[in-house]
């Protein structure tokens, strides 16, 4: 399957919204921290993504963002922040 890497990242303004994006996100991501997490996504998994975020947030108050990234260019982390890996397989939740 032919992934290409996206960042995620939300701001939201509502406790519950909050958790439930996070875990959203976290579920497809491969690194990342706080608000903003790395993920390989197919077509269909960003769809998926998009349409659940659509789903989850307030879009009067709440902001979210996929962001295409260039998968060759080098990562760096710093801080608790790991670089994004792209494994052979991936268990989304």
């Amino acid at each position: 399957m032919n992934r290409r890497l996206y960042l995620a990242a939300y701001d939201i303004a509502d406790t519950g919204r909050l958790r439930a994006s996070l875990v959203k996100v976290k579920a497809y991501a491969t690194g990342g921290q706080k608000s903003a997490y790395e993920c390989w996504l197919s077509e269909r998994e960003k769809s998926a993504l998009l349409q659940a975020m659509s789903v989850l947030i307030d879009h009067r108050e709440d902001a979210f963002a996929l962001v295409g990234l260039d998968p060759r260019g080098s990562g760096h982390a710093l801080g608790t922040a790991t670089v994004p890996v792209d494994p052979d397989l991936f268990f989304i939740n």
